[in-house]
């Protein structure tokens, strides 16, 4: 009921934010043209197949996997494969808090409206099902928000407002694949489990494995889309406010955990081999003078803020 070319852009917008994602799992380290030939191979060898295996009729679809706005597509494709790279590039040289907060929210602002588009958007409609869909995606960013807040501040003694919008952006990946199946009572659940876990999750990638990602692409986008499409499983079901489930959760609880564990072996496997190309034609890494004069200046030739 929309014209086609509308529909190709609405998608576009998906392909060219998930290789976007990746980006702030290794910034300040790595050379500029390795990050156009891995995203470009990345877009095509990664994403493309999963993208047609979920929306687009493939064997995931065949099995009747929910992710209505792109958990499996978007956020496990790119937080496993922004680990891997962040991995193999090593740590930076040296590590700096974020320098501006006031413009760590502005982002988070504006990422937060765009949600709404990407979500309530997937339905493909301005009806009934896009107007739950950007309810839940609102009420999970919210809880989830709240809930990294109050961890922040039990922790610490001190909330943050980086640490405020970094629950802001796990409640939004958590939900994203849930959006379109379940009521206000998945949006919450999801929300708190996504503010929770993530949390956890951000611990877990950089103390206990020492990962420099540097942007929590894994711990915020991965570890959060694989919890919503679990969830979606869930809260799905007609007993929580969803819309429904023909199998029942035990049988779409199956299927959702096989989408997630298939996606993110594929995307691991097929980003190493990705890396292996990029860095035999063009390396990967900046040297280290380049790395501590900063690659605005290095590599641009222009100045600004590092990050």
């Amino acid at each position: 009921a929309i014209p086609k070319t509308l529909f190709v852009m609405f998608q576009m917008t998906f392909a060219v934010i998930t290789p976007a994602l990746i980006v702030g799992a290794f910034v300040e380290r790595i050379k500029f043209s390795a990050v156009l030939l891995f995203s470009g191979l990345w877009l095509l060898i990664v994403y493309a197949p999963v993208t047609h295996w979920v929306w687009g009729g493939g064997w995931l679809s065949a099995m009747g996997v929910l992710d209505f706005a792109g958990g499996i597509v978007v956020h496990v494709t790119a937080g496993v494969s922004a680990l891997v790279i962040a991995i193999v590039l090593g740590k930076r040289s040296e590590i700096s808090p974020p320098h501006a907060p006031w413009m760590v929210m502005v982002g988070a602002s504006m990422l937060w409206v765009g949600w709404f588009g990407f979500n309530a958007g997937s339905a493909v409609s301005a009806g009934s099902d896009a107007a739950m869909a950007m309810l839940v995606t609102h009420l999970s960013a919210a809880t989830a928000s709240l809930v990294w807040l109050v961890i922040e501040w039990m922790r610490f003694g001190k909330p943050s407002l980086v640490g405020l919008v970094t629950g802001t952006i796990a409640g939004l990946a958590t939900i994203t694949p849930a959006s379109g199946f379940v009521g206000p009572m998945g949006g919450l659940f999801c929300g708190l489990a996504g503010g929770v876990i993530c949390y956890a999750a951000v611990d877990i990638v950089k103390k206990a494995l020492d990962i420099d990602d540097s942007l929590d692409v894994m711990a915020v986008h991965g570890v959060g889309g694989a919890t919503g499409t679990v969830l979606a499983a869930v809260f799905a079901s007609a007993a929580f406010g969803g819309v429904g489930l023909e199998t029942g959760i035990g049988g779409q609880l199956s299927v959702q955990v096989i989408g997630v564990v298939a996606v993110a072996v594929w995307s691991a496997l097929a980003s190493y081999l990705i890396i292996v190309v990029t860095r035999a034609l063009v390396g990967l890494r900046v040297s280290a003078d380049e790395e501590q004069q900063g690659l605005d200046l290095t590599a641009h030739g222009e100045t600004g803020y590092r990050l």
